[in-house]
């Protein structure tokens, strides 16, 4: 159960297949959950604006502006809701211009990055955040995305 919300028209803008680009990419990171969880768990995804995601990175992070993308776990409680992800536009788009790469693929990454996220996985620490990347590269790469980690690294990829 993925469910999708447009709330910043921006997305459908300069990305017509939005909503359908994070849903691939939210059920391919699904494939990777834990053996515990039960399998007909899914997200609330919100393609949100800048604003949207600044006041929720304040509230609930204590944190001034926005990021690219927030995760919010549900409760065990809630299932099969598995919790929210949030992507602020504006940020995605000047990251995705910055780092010379589709829209369309900083999309899915963080779409991924975010259900990872909510089904336990964390960066925290040196091995987290090697195990959590090689995920998402994982994941992205039966997408047909390029490692997002590539040129950040100094690798070719």
């Amino acid at each position: 159960m993925i469910d999708i919300e447009i709330e910043d028209a921006a997305w459908t803008a300069a990305l017509p297949d939005a909503a359908a680009l994070a849903r691939k990419a939210a059920d391919a990171a699904l494939s990777f959950l834990p053996p515990d969880m039960p399998e007909e768990v899914g997200p609330v995804i919100l393609l949100t604006d800048d604003e949207t995601v600044a006041e929720l990175n304040a509230r609930f992070r204590g944190k001034d502006g926005a990021t690219n993308v927030l995760s919010f776990p549900a409760p065990e409680s809630s299932r099969p809701h598995l919790g929210d992800i949030a992507l602020a536009f504006g940020v995605c788009a000047a990251e995705a211009l910055a780092q010379g790469k589709p829209l369309g693929h900083h999309l899915q990454h963080l779409v991924v990055h975010g259900v990872l996220h909510l089904v336990g996985y964390d960066h925290m620490t040196d091995d987290e955040a090697d195990e959590m990347e090689g995920l998402e590269r994982v994941v992205l790469a039966g997408l047909g995305v390029p490692d997002p980690y590539a040129a950040e690294h100094g690798d070719d990829g």
